[in-house]
C-alpha cells in the first residue's frame, strides 16, 4: 500500500474521476506553484472504486478552487490547517471562466485575436451550458 505523508497547511482535492488528476493539474498550473504537490492516480474508493487525489502543500489562496465546480462539482475540497481539517468546501458551476476552455466558432473574434481572452459565461446550470462571451457559441 502506498503512504502519502499528510500536510501541516494546503489543500487536498479528494473524489477526483479517476484519470483526471493531470486536466487539473493543468487548469489550476499547479506546475507553476514553488509548493510540493502529490498527485495519486487510482485510488482504492468504495464509493466510486478508483478516485484521483491531489494534495497542494502551502495556503488555499494559491490556486482557484472555484475552476474545479467546472470539471465536476462532486469534487470535494479540503482545507488543511495545523495537520488538521479546517474546512470543506462545497463545489459549484462558476458562473464564469476565462482561458480554460476554447470557443470553437470559426467566426468567433477570439480565432482572429488571439490575444483576446477565452471567457464563456454559464447559461443553463442543469445542463452545464456555457457560451462565449463574444459569439454566444455553446460549449
Amino acid at each position: 500500500m502506498l503512504n502519502v505523508g499528510k500536510i501541516e497547511n494546503g489543500i487536498v482535492i479528494d473524489h477526483i474521476p479517476a484519470g483526471k488528476s493531470m486536466d487539473i493539474y493543468r487548469y489550476l498550473g499547479l506546475g507553476e506553484l514553488d509548493s510540493c504537490v502529490a498527485i495519486i492516480k487510482n485510488a482504492k474508493s468504495d464509493a466510486m472504486g478508483r478516485k484521483d487525489i491531489i494534495k497542494v502543500d502551502g495556503g488555499e489562496d494559491l490556486i482557484d478552487i472555484n475552476l474545479l465546480g467546472f470539471i465536476d462539482t462532486n469534487i470535494t475540497v479540503n482545507i488543511i490547517r495545523n495537520g488538521e481539517i479546517a474546512e470543506k468546501k462545497q463545489l459549484t458551476l462558476p458562473e464564469k471562466v476565462t482561458n480554460i476552455i476554447s470557443c470553437k466558432n470559426p467566426r468567433c473574434i477570439t480565432q482572429i485575436e488571439q490575444e483576446l481572452d477565452q471567457i464563456f459565461y454559464l447559461t443553463d446550470k442543469e445542463k452545464h451550458i456555457y457560451r462565449c462571451k463574444y459569439c454566444e457559441e455553446k460549449y
